[in-house]
């Protein structure tokens, strides 16, 4: 099977995360993954793509550098904040109702659902994603797979479509450009996500996915294995940052790093590391300040307890609040929080457990931080491009550009003898590239050399026969050898007198 090759890029507000993936046939394997900071990015959005693309452009870089590939195009996830949901619906008659409904026809109708949405402004809004909800024909109504296969003479679907900024994407396009590639795909992420990290029973039975990320927190919903709802609001981990940084008066990154060191939701029950003290040393003026643990705790429990009942609304707007058999499933960088699964669990009384991406759908051998609960992203990007049979966003380099050298062609002379490579309808598309050579390097070539003369072949020289009949000295005797050829230098020399 052919060898392809897929790179996601997960544009997060702190973050950016470039992700490679070797694919052959239905085998996944990813090859690459690594985190970077991130710019010109706010809620999951980019808002400056010439500062966006710096970070991005030094993680294909160096990417490229340690895999020797060359990555020609990126699949991207579109923003998850300031995106409406909406519903759309489609239908047809058929041509032939006892020929079987295929998938074709199933994208078909899809295709006609969002062209003939009515946007409000076509100028300012794009359709990020659609999720099929249902299928009617003649006889019943069911999903996509109970209406593949069988037979009707119309066929109608309603679909979920996610209506969102059109300007977000264009932005996209610019970093994208500015850093030297291209765009292959731009993918709604809530649905790949969820194909990441969630079971096959809690799609079925109902569960609430949520994505806590740095500057979105989103909410989706899956029940009867398709997602039937998503919401965002603005706040995540980086709203948590700010708090400690604005309460406690310090600079962003070391608030972040208190947060990731110490961080935990519901001071009481912190046990004994409640009573623990933070020292922060100010080593420029020799002073200290320090924080109680349980304090700094109280700070993010108060913003996590915001979040958490920001969700819980939108579960119960949604209609689907007592039909999560399955609970709450928690992903993205902030289900790293200490405590913040029983701060839910406290709020909701759901069961809340922490999202991994599924094993089971991938391979990666050796790729550190590709099974945490923030690469759920990009796991669930490459998951949903290796689906499309015909991308490939890699181009595989045969040497490292630093030991790549430089071709040398042998010029053969043509049929006027006078060596020439083109032809004179070719000359002028030559010239052009000649020019792009720098002038002492373009002196420097040297004419190719004619080629020499071939020697007749006159037989062996008059020496040569005499050594080959030295090669008998052991067969008629030594004395008997040099008379024969003393005798025939005597005839040689009376020839030339």
């Amino acid at each position: 099977m052919q060898e392809r090759y897929i790179a996601t890029v997960d544009l997060g507000t702190s973050k950016l995360a470039l992700c490679v993936a070797k694919v052959i046939g239905e085998n996944v394997q990813i090859i690459y993954y690594k985190e970077r900071p991130s710019d010109g990015i706010r809620y999951n959005c980019v808002f400056n793509p010439k500062r966006a693309a710096g970070p991005l452009r030094q993680a294909i870089a160096e990417a490229e550098d340690e895999l020797q590939i060359k990555i020609l195009q990126v699949v991207v996830g579109l923003p998850r904040y300031n995106v409406r949901q909406e519903t759309a619906s489609a239908s047809i008659q058929r041509s032939d109702p006892a020929a079987l409904i295929g998938d074709d026809e199933i994208a078909a109708l899809k295709s006609i659902a969002l062209d003939t949405y009515p946007l409000a402004d076509s100028n300012k809004e794009l359709i990020y994603g659609a999720v099929p909800q249902s299928f009617s024909t003649d006889d019943f109504i069911g999903s996509e797979e109970d209406v593949v296969g069988t037979c009707s003479d119309a066929l109608a679907g309603n679909f979920k479509i996610f209506v969102g900024a059109k300007k977000a994407v264009r932005n996209i396009d610019i970093m994208l450009n500015d850093a030297g590639v291209a765009l292959a795909q731009a993918i709604f992420t809530p649905a790949a996500v969820g194909e990441a990290v969630l079971k096959s029973d809690e799609m079925t039975n109902g569960v609430a996915l949520i994505e806590m990320g740095a500057g979105v927190t989103s909410l989706a919903i899956y029940q009867g294995g398709i997602m039937r709802y998503f919401a965002s609001v603005p706040f995540g981990g980086k709203s948590i940052t700010t708090d400690i940084r604005l309460e406690c008066a310090f600079d962003d990154t070391l608030a972040e790093n208190i947060k990731l060191a110490f961080g935990a939701c519901l001071p009481e029950k912190l046990q004994t590391m409640g009573d623990k003290i933070i020292q922060i040393n100010d080593e420029e003026n020799g002073t200290y300040e320090h924080l109680g643990v349980k304090y700094l705790s109280e700070i993010i429990t108060s913003r996590c307890r915001e979040i958490v009942m920001a969700l819980l609304y939108l579960i119960q707007e949604s209609g689907f609040a007592d039909r999560l058999r399955c609970g709450v499933v928690l992903t993205g960088g902030g289900a790293n929080l200490a405590n913040l699964i029983n701060l839910i669990k406290d709020e909701s009384g759901y069961n809340v457990r922490v999202g991994f991406p599924l094993a089971r759908k991938f391979s990666s051998d050796g790729c550190s931080g590709i099974g945490e609960a923030e690469a759920a992203t990009s796991v669930g990007l490459v998951l949903e491009a290796a689906a499309d049979p015909y991308l490939n966003c890699i181009e595989e380099a045969s040497k490292p550009a630093s030991e790549q050298k430089k071709e040398t062609v042998e010029v053969a002379p043509d049929d006027n003898g006078q060596g020439n490579l083109f032809s004179p309808d070719d000359f002028g598309k030559v010239e052009k590239k000649i020019k792009k050579i720098p002038p002492r390097s373009r002196d420097r070539v040297k004419p190719a050399k004619a080629a020499k003369p071939v020697k007749e072949d006159k037989g062996p020289s008059w020496f040569q026969v005499q050594w080959k009949k030295v090669g008998t000295i052991f067969e008629n005797g030594f004395d008997g050898v040099l008379g024969e050829i003393y005798d025939e230098m005597g005839e040689n020399n009376e020839g030339k007198q």
